[in-house]
């Protein structure tokens, strides 16, 4: 049997049943978007919760309205499940399974692998793998094609497996999974081919590559360029504060020039569920080839003080008032990651609020899409935005477009901006970052 010209067919006539394993930010997401393309879509996640909130049409996805999902869900476009035993009914299969780091910063591949067996035990030829979740070059052919080649099929002949590296950017409302193009690259020619066939029915842009290792590369790419950059500006703003000068206007100034130069901006720290890891993905990978990744290191560390620096700067703030930081009430404005998301994954207001807790201060948070933190030892409901008329000093550290700004700065006896969200407000209680 050509199990490539049949699979082929199958999906671009939409005849093909998709599975997605792990239905998180990156998974439910593109579920979506392969149902709106014709595809029936069966969900799997060890999370009974999720598959129950799927159930009953319910998005647990900030980027994922209900009202997109219920109708898919009454429609019988997407279901889900925690069984596995699924994956006998699937042509084919996108996993987006957390990727972490363990404390030694070393890949815990963990969930993948998990993934990979509960797949194998109901593996069957025709099928098309493609792994999403972010991970070092090698992971693809070293640790998953053994592992569905042990029971006798040929790659490229019976089964087809790609990597595909998720670009999602949570809350970005001009980019989504259907219009970020989609890198793909596959074991074999007919892997990467058949891959990109897929893609090509429910996203706009399918960019192919040669292998399965470039494809990984590509997405510790971005993020390292990114992190590096980051980390940069970030002591940039470090020298800055040293020496007295604002580290804000000296970025807008240099974003003038309209070559060589792409503005990065500095805050309190790195967050969320690619930049402050994916690097080390690589760093871990390289120095198995006997290669230090000295760029990747400092920038992680530089990225790793901003918390201390954030906290440095309240103490000392409150200091220049007569007041000391221990027994001090500090108001956290902003603990998602980023600006305007639900997501604390990582976020350096975590790291912000335990040195504060540390040093004695009595914290409390608001951010109108956190309702309370369970995370790192932290056990907090969020406040009104009226604490912080009364605390002794406030800290935005994710400036939600929602937050009243001008108001903060009348009612705020004294204020650390990290982000620059005050732009444009003069203030005798405002202190930058």
């Amino acid at each position: 049997m050509n199990y490539f010209e049949t699979l082929r067919s199958k999906i671009e006539s939409r005849q093909a049943v998709a599975g997605v394993v792990g239905l998180g930010y990156v998974g439910l997401p593109l579920a979506v978007e392969l149902a709106h393309a014709g595809f029936n879509v069966i969900g799997i996640d060890v999370q009974a919760s999720k598959v129950d909130s799927i159930k009953r049409g319910e998005s647990y996805v900030q980027d994922v309205p209900t009202s997109v999902l219920k109708p898919l869900v009454d429609a019988g476009k997407i279901c889900a499940t925690t069984d596995f035993g699924a994956v006998s009914k699937l042509d084919t299969i996108n996993i987006c399974v957390p990727t972490p780091l363990r404390k030694t910063k070393d890949p815990d591949m963990s969930y993948i692998v998990s993934s990979c067996q509960e797949i194998a035990k109901h593996f069957h030829a025709g099928l098309l793998l493609i792994l999403e979740s972010t991970t070092y070059p090698g992971t693809t052919d070293e640790l998953m094609l053994p592992m569905f080649e042990e029971g006798g099929l040929k790659v490229g002949e019976d089964f087809f497996l790609c990597f595909s590296p998720e670009r999602v950017d949570p809350g970005n409302p001009k980019f989504q999974t259907k219009n970020i193009p989609k890198v793909v690259g596959g074991i074999t020619p007919k892997c990467t081919e058949v891959g990109a066939t897929f893609y090509r029915q429910a996203l706009e842009t399918v960019v192919p590559v040669q292998s399965t290792r470039v494809a990984e590369m590509v997405k510790l790419l971005e993020n390292t360029f990114r992190m590096i950059n980051i980390g940069l500006v970030n002591e940039i703003a470090l020298m800055c504060d040293r020496i007295n000068i604002n580290v804000w206007e000296v970025i807008e100034a240099a974003a003038t020039k309209p070559f060589g130069f792409m503005p990065f901006y500095p805050g309190p720290g790195l967050g969320g569920h690619c930049i402050p890891i994916d690097p080390f993905y690589l760093s871990w990978k390289t120095k198995q080839a006997g290669i230090e990744a000295r760029f990747i290191e400092l920038a992680g560390y530089i990225n790793g003080q901003m918390p201390h620096f954030v906290v440095d700067k309240v103490q000392n703030a409150l200091n220049d008032h007569t007041k000391p930081l221990k027994g001090s009430k500090v108001h956290v404005m902003g603990v998602a990651y980023k600006r305007d998301i639900d997501d604390v994954r990582e976020s350096p207001a975590l790291d912000i609020i335990h040195l504060l807790g540390r040093r004695g201060a009595k914290v409390s948070f608001s951010d109108p899409y956190v309702p309370q933190i369970h995370a790192d030892g932290i056990e907090l409901k969020a406040s009104s935005d009226s604490e912080a008329a009364s605390a002794d000093c406030v800290v935005i550290v994710t400036d939600h477009k929602v937050f009243d700004y001008p108001a903060l700065v009348k009612k705020a006896k004294l204020i650390v901006d990290t982000r620059n969200a005050l732009k444009g407000i003069e203030s005798g209680n405002i202190v930058r970052l």
